[in-house]
């Protein structure tokens, strides 16, 4: 069986989780501390990043937009549509949900790593500015949730969880659509709310 290694609270893990439980491709989930950049995941991926897919052959692929394709291949089209201004719509929502994930990424680690004293506000301004816009965007113009969903909507799911893990509070105004989108994503796929991100 395939292997991932991921942390429970990284929306790009939990996307791809959430994408091969879609799919139907069982992996065996093994969780990797990124700060102490332990040899299983740098030999995997020499940048230390998560998350990293480890095929049956021992094979290395990382890059959670990698693997989203990597599973769409192996799933034979069950993540991308096959038609391809549709499967262009889909891979603009992945990609706006996951530049979404690294404006939030920034702020955490920006607050995180360094001393409240010199934490660069202005730098978080820009980075919150940066999702205020997508969201107003995405409540404005909530993708539909056909019975066929693809990675797309799998990544805006993970990324409404991520919000609610690290941001509770802060980006829910003046976005009911998005919130109630998110509830009818889970109302049509209770499957895949178990791997949202985790705290």
């Amino acid at each position: 069986m395939p292997k991932l290694f991921y942390s429970p609270a990284s929306p790009y893990s939990a996307k791809v989780r959430m994408a091969a439980v879609y799919a139907g491709i069982p992996v065996e989930s093994v969780t990797v501390e990124t700060g102490p950049q332990p040899a299983l995941l740098t030999d995997a991926n020499p940048l230390g990043k998560i998350p990293v897919w480890i095929t049956d052959e021992g094979e290395s692929i990382y890059d959670s937009r990698v693997i989203t394709q990597y599973l769409n291949r192996l799933s034979r089209n069950k993540l991308f549509p096959r038609n391809a201004e549709k499967r262009l719509d889909a891979e603009r929502l992945e990609a706006l949900a996951d530049g979404i994930c690294d404006c939030l990424l920034a702020i955490v680690y920006e607050r995180r790593s360094r001393p409240e004293e010199i934490i660069h506000q202005p730098w978080i301004d820009k980075q919150w500015s940066k999702v205020t816009r997508a969201l107003d965007l995405l409540n404005a113009n909530p993708p539909k949730l056909p019975k066929a969903i693809s990675a797309g909507q799998i990544a805006l799911r993970v990324t409404i969880g991520y919000m609610d893990l690290r941001f509770a509070g802060k980006w829910e105004k003046g976005r009911p659509r998005l919130k109630r989108w998110a509830a009818r994503f889970d109302e049509k796929f209770p499957e895949l709310k178990a791997v949202v991100p985790q705290g």
